[in-house]
């Protein structure tokens, strides 16, 4: 009880940082996912790239990620931990060479029990300004969970949209590898086979949640014709995909005009959905 307690106390911290929209950043992740960039405005979800976090090599974790402690909540006692889902807010897009500053507050700090066992839910509001405003508002899910249980469960594949955008692709370790240094990600199951499947239990090396958010918010783009731009997009990962698989993407716009979205992996199963709303 007196651990919960101490991470009930770091709802409401806060946190700034700043960065520069460095163009060697934006040239590297258009040549990771082959969409040359068009002008100056970074591309939606482009910006999380922006205030990595690089850590002497004693301040990192046996899983390649900073250890415990700083903002976040140190949660000692699960040590899988994983970017679940977010939402997000565009009112003006990063460009390159702009000076940015990003306020982050921890929202909160939840306790639930999951199929897998006990699950502790942060979740982080950032603001992130640029030099004429707030160009993002965004919430994003940090989930911890045990090693305990099957790393991947089986699961059925999805219902078929029919009229659905389609598109596929097969991740390979380049193109995670890349991501990962471009956005300072040293979490190992995303490079490192031996250690993600001899000590994680995964199959390969997992596709990034945040690299498929950004492939599916640039297919919504891709569903909705040129000189569409987002308003708001959400997002949650539902399961793992890995590499040398194929993912497929997949746009429907509603009734309503909001866009859904998912990736799916070689059997079918939905890995991540998410919802667009355009400008």
């Amino acid at each position: 009880m007196g651990e919960w307690m101490a991470f009930e106390e770091y709802v409401g911290r806060e946190e700034t940082r700043e960065d520069r929209a460095d163009p060697r950043l934006a040239e590297g992740l258009a040549a990771t996912l082959g969409r040359p960039l068009q002008g100056e405005a970074w591309p939606a979800l482009w910006h999380w790239m922006l205030f990595q976090d690089w850590r002497m090599p004693d301040g990192l974790g046996p899983d390649g990620h900073p250890r415990r402690g700083g903002f976040l909540p140190p949660v000692y006692d699960l040590p899988r931990r994983m970017w679940a889902g977010g939402r997000v807010a565009f009112h003006a897009p990063v460009r390159t060479g702009d000076a940015v500053r990003r306020v982050s507050t921890i929202r909160s700090v939840k306790e639930k029990a999951g199929g897998s066992g006990r699950l502790v839910f942060v979740t982080v509001a950032h603001v992130l300004h640029g030099p004429g405003g707030v160009l993002v508002e965004e919430e994003q899910d940090i989930v911890y969970r045990g090693a305990e249980g099957a790393a991947v469960k089986d699961a059925p594949p999805a219902p078929a949209w029919e009229g659905a955008l389609e598109a596929s692709l097969v991740p390979d370790p380049v193109m995670l590898f890349r991501y990962s240094a471009l956005t300072g990600n040293g979490h190992r199951i995303h490079y490192d086979h031996p250690y993600v499947t001899g000590e994680e239990g995964y199959p390969g090396l997992v596709v990034h949640g945040p690299l498929q958010a950004t492939l599916l918010a640039r297919h919504a783009l891709d569903l909705a014709g040129p000189g569409a731009a987002l308003a708001r997009f959400a997002y949650r990962g539902k399961r793992p995909c890995f590499d040398g698989r194929r993912l497929t993407l997949l746009g429907q716009r509603d009734a309503a005009g909001v866009i859904r979205l998912e990736t799916r992996d070689e059997t079918g199963a939905t890995c991540q959905e998410a919802e667009a709303i355009l400008v």
